[in-house]
C-alpha cells in the first residue's frame, strides 16, 4: 500500500487536492504542498487547519521548489518520502515531475495535456506528443501514471468507460458537455490559469469524427443543449485533452467536446485575441521593454482562487454517449452537479477548482489502495469506472445518469456504485 503524497501547485485546485487528502490522510499519509511561492503553500496550510480537515493527526508541510528543475523535485520526492505525487501545477511542468517520478519510483497524477511555453495549441495527437512516448519508460521503471485524472478530462472518460461496460454494447458517439452556469459578479475572469485557459481558445477546433481528425474554426459550431439543473445553454465545439484519448480507446465513435461559454465573455475574448493581446509571442514596448502580451493580460485579471467567496450558481458536467444496445439504438448521459457556494463552504474554493481537485485525490486513494496501481501509464478510460465513481461519492462528487432508450422516457437517478 503507497503511502504520502506530495502535490505540486498552490493555485485553486491544489487548495481542493490538499484539503481532501487531508481529509483522508488514514489512507494517504504525511501531505507535502510544493510550489515556488512557499507563502501559497503556507495559506493552503492555514487555511486546512482553520477547517480542521486532517482526519487524525500527521504531517503536513510546505515546500518551496521550481518543479522545472528535475534534480530538485527528484530530492523533494525522497527527502519526503513521498511514493504518490499528484501534479496540479502548470501543464508546463508535467514532462519534468513525469521525469522525478520515474527516478525514484513515485506514483504520478496529472490533471491535463503537457504544454510547451513557446507553442500554443498543440495539435492532435496531443497525448503522442509528449505523454504517451513516455510508456515504455513508466513500464519498464514499473511506474503508476495516470493521465488527466481531473473532471475533463478524467471523471467525463470514466463515464464514457462505464456506459460502454453496463449501457451499451457499442459506442457510436461521445459528446462531452462542459456548462458553468454560475457567476463570479467580476466583469472578467476565468476560472482556471488564465495563461492556460486563453491558450485553449485561440487555435483551431478538432474533433474525431468518422475516423479522422475533422477542423474547425474556434467558435464556429455551437450547439444547444438541455441539461439537469442548469438548463438549456448553448456551448461551442472545442478541442480538449479527452477527445484524443478517447478517439483511441473508442476508435468506432465520433469524440466531440463542449464548452458553453456566455455572450459577454465571448465578447471580450473577441476584442483581446483581435489586438493580439493573447499572443504568447514577445513584443517590444516603445522603452524598449519586452514582454509577452499573455502574460501581461493574467497578470491583469483577478486571481482564480479570488473568485470562490462571490461565486454563486451551479455547473454541470458530463458525458453523452450513445450506441448500441441489443439491437436497439440507446443514448445515457452520465453526469455531475456541483454547487459553488457548496465548494467554498467546504474548502474555501468554486466549484470549477473543486471539480478537478477532488478527482486526482479520488485517484491517488485508489492508487494507494492498489485497486489502480497498474504499474504503467493510462487514461482514465483505461481503468475500471466504478470504484473512481465510488470514490468519487465518498469525497463529495456524486454522478446522475440519465437514460433513453429508443423512444422511452429518460429517467434519472444517481448512479449507487457497488460497494
Amino acid at each position: 500500500m503507497k503511502k504520502n503524497v506530495l502535490i505540486i501547485g498552490a493555485g485553486g485546485v491544489a487548495r481542493v487536492v490538499a484539503h481532501k487528502c487531508a481529509q483522508n490522510n488514514d489512507v494517504l499519509g504525511n501531505i507535502h504542498i510544493a510550489s515556488r511561492t512557499l507563502s501559497k503553500c503556507e495559506a493552503i496550510i492555514a487555511s486546512i487547519q482553520e477547517k480542521q480537515s486532517l482526519k487524525q493527526p500527521g504531517v503536513i508541510e510546505a515546500h518551496a521548489l521550481n518543479a522545472l528543475d528535475v534534480s530538485a523535485t527528484t530530492a523533494l520526492i525522497r527527502k519526503t518520502g513521498s511514493e504518490i505525487v499528484i501534479n496540479v501545477g502548470t501543464a508546463f511542468l508535467n514532462m519534468s515531475v513525469l521525469t522525478a517520478c520515474i527516478e525514484t519510483g513515485a506514483a504520478y497524477i496529472d490533471t491535463a495535456l503537457h504544454e510547451e511555453p513557446g507553442k500554443i495549441c498543440e495539435i492532435a495527437p496531443w497525448y503522442a506528443n509528449f505523454e504517451w512516448k513516455r510508456r515504455a519508460e513508466c513500464q519498464d521503471a514499473g511506474i503508476t501514471a495516470i493521465l488527466g485524472a481531473g473532471f475533463d478530462p478524467g471523471v467525463v472518460n470514466a463515464y464514457v468507460r462505464l456506459a460502454k461496460d453496463e449501457y451499451l454494447d457499442d459506442v457510436t458517439d461521445i459528446d462531452i458537455v462542459d456548462i458553468n452556469a454560475g457567476s463570479h459578479g467580476r466583469y472578467f475572469a476565468t476560472n482556471f490559469d488564465p495563461e492556460i485557459n486563453f491558450r485553449e481558445f485561440t487555435g483551431v477546433v478538432q474533433s474525431w469524427q468518422e475516423g479522422d481528425w475533422r477542423v474547425n474554426k474556434m467558435f464556429e459550431i455551437s450547439q444547444d443543449f438541455d441539461l439537469p439543473v442548469v438548463g438549456k445553454r448553448k456551448a461551442y465545439l472545442c478541442s480538449h485533452d479527452e477527445v484524443h484519448s478517447l478517439s483511441q480507446n473508442f476508435k468506432d465513435a465520433n469524440v466531440r467536446f463542449w464548452m458553453g461559454f456566455s455572450d459577454h465573455y465571448m465578447k471580450v475574448f473577441g476584442v483581446l485575441k483581435n489586438l493580439r493581446l493573447l499572443s504568447e509571442l514577445p513584443v517590444v514596448t516603445a522603452e524598449g521593454q519586452e514582454v509577452v502580451p499573455l502574460k501581461v493580460v493574467k497578470a491583469c485579471l483577478p486571481d482564480p482562487a479570488s473568485l470562490a467567496p462571490d461565486y454563486e450558481g451551479k455547473t454541470c458536467i458530463g458525458s453523452f454517449i450513445k450506441g448500441i444496445k441489443d439491437g436497439q439504438e440507446r443514448t445515457v448521459f452520465v453526469y455531475n452537479v456541483a454547487d459553488h457556494q457548496d465548494a467554498y463552504e467546504e474548502v474555501g474554493s468554486q466549484a470549477i477548482s473543486y471539480t478537478a481537485g477532488v478527482p486526482p485525490v479520488a485517484a491517488a486513494m485508489l492508487i494507494a489502495s492498489g485497486v489502480w496501481d497498474v504499474k504503467k501509464m493510462v487514461n482514465v478510460e483505461e481503468l475500471p469506472p466504478q470504484p473512481f465513481i465510488h470514490t468519487l461519492r465518498a469525497l463529495g462528487l456524486q454522478t446522475f445518469v440519465q437514460d433513453e432508450v429508443g423512444d422511452h422516457s429518460i429517467s434519472d437517478h444517481e448512479l449507487q456504485a457497488a460497494e
